[in-house]
């Protein structure tokens, strides 16, 4: 009994969760006085971007490389995209759904609020470039630019091209760069595994500060709308995507339940995708059998471009201030909220922050955007739950996908 329960203890998932409760009631106690923690999370969060960057370039190049050379390779690449834009649309309908089914904005009073100028909200934060401007955006004019300034989409479209053309290059002189690729990868685990050592620590500051600073007040004001997000979170986190996974991979829904823990919990308390990448990836890898070639394309690609958590949140956001202010959605108005969240959930960075997006989904709907202050100063609370879908979602992507790979 006393190995089993040391053995617990020493599953750095369970020191994670641990962490984040002993976090929580301090920053409870302590009130504003918690942020003498932060640097502790502040430096856990440098030490993962610190790896996070090369360790998506190489892994990428090294994934798009092992692809390129294999018939399935165009089918990977149209799937992970294909998935990830049809989950999204499906995550905002089923916000669109719980909305309407629930009503979260009937009743609720924020002229309490209107004062509170905690930020201010204008059109321009809405303002989304346009499609050719996106495109023209992705493309990197100076590599080790967008290396510095960590542009990962950029950083994406250069490792994918590099990658592919590796396999284009004639006789045995890409084998060399190859290999040393996949040695680098393997040494960037080495060095995440070492940072992920004090992950409990930096996760207890997280907490500390996170709660200390925004407390549970605000959350009363909003608490049906809350309730209601992570009743979708949940509905999609623990149904749609292990029932994807149970009806089109070799995986069964309850392992994939059971093995996601770890890395949702550490999504959970660092809101960042990126941040949560090396832990998925060895999770996807070590426990789900997932391919090294499929999980360096797929999920640095997921922590990227697949936000579906986010998605949820813009669909309810949008219904909930609909209705707060009593104003009737059209069938074109629902249309712009599905296509605006999907859009904005597939261009959101991976990286913990306010959330101006959903200032474009309120403007391309017709709704108000005078309340979203509030929203804005519990957001850490409401990334922190829909990243943990978000990296569910790459891995399911992954373990579907890698099916049809291994097929060929």
């Amino acid at each position: 009994m006393k190995t089993k329960t040391s053995r617990l203890l020493g599953n750095i998932g369970v020191q994670v969760v641990i962490a984040m409760i002993i976090g929580a009631a301090v920053g409870f106690i302590m009130g504003e006085q918690a942020s003498m923690f932060a640097p502790l999370g502040t430096l856990f969060i440098h030490l993962i971007k610190m790896l996070v960057i090369p360790l998506v370039l190489v892994s990428i190049i090294s994934g798009a490389a092992s692809l390129g050379d294999s018939p399935s390779a165009g089918k990977i690449g149209i799937g992970t995209f294909g998935f990830f834009i049809i989950t999204s649309g499906v995550a905002v309908a089923l916000a669109l759904l719980l909305g309407s089914l629930f009503q979260p904005g009937n009743g609720v009073d924020f002229t309490a609020h209107s004062a509170s100028g905690l930020m201010k909200v204008t059109e321009e934060h809405g303002a989304l470039p346009g499609v050719m401007d996106t495109f023209i955006g992705m493309i990197p004019t100076n590599v080790f630019e967008s290396l510095t300034g960590g542009n990962i989409l950029q950083i994406l479209v250069f490792s994918i091209f590099f990658g592919i053309a590796l396999t284009k290059v004639k006789g045995e002189g890409s084998k060399p760069i190859l290999a040393a690729l996949n040695t680098i990868v393997d040494a960037f685990v080495w060095m995440i595994n070492c940072v992920m050592v004090i992950a409990p620590i930096g996760v207890f500051g997280l907490m500390a500060d996170s709660v200390g600073t925004f407390g549970f007040d605000a959350l009363e004001v909003v608490f049906k709308l809350f309730a209601v997000f992570v009743l979708g979170i949940l509905l999609f986190g623990f149904l749609f995507f292990p029932l994807l996974v149970q009806l089109f991979s070799n995986v069964s829904a309850k392992k994939f339940i059971s093995v996601m823990k770890k890395p949702q919990v550490m999504a959970l308390s660092t809101a960042s995708s990126m941040a949560t990448l090396p832990v998925n990836m060895e999770t996807c890898e070590e426990e789900l059998g997932v391919s090294k070639p499929t999980a360096s394309f797929v999920l640095p690609l997921g922590a990227t471009i697949n936000m579906s958590g986010n998605a949820i949140y813009y669909g309810l956001v949008a219904i909930f201030f609909a209705q707060m202010y009593g104003i009737d959605l059209s069938l074109g108005a629902y249309m712009a909220i599905i296509f605006t969240s999907t859009l904005g959930a597939i261009g959101q960075a991976g990286v913990p922050g306010p959330s101006f997006l959903v200032v474009a989904v309120l403007l391309a709907a017709g709704i108000p955007i005078d309340g979203l202050p509030l929203l804005f100063a519990l957001d850490r609370v409401f990334d922190m739950i829909r990243t943990s879908l978000n990296i569910t979602g790459d891995a399911a992507c992954a373990v579907i996908l890698d099916k049809y790979t291994k097929a060929e």
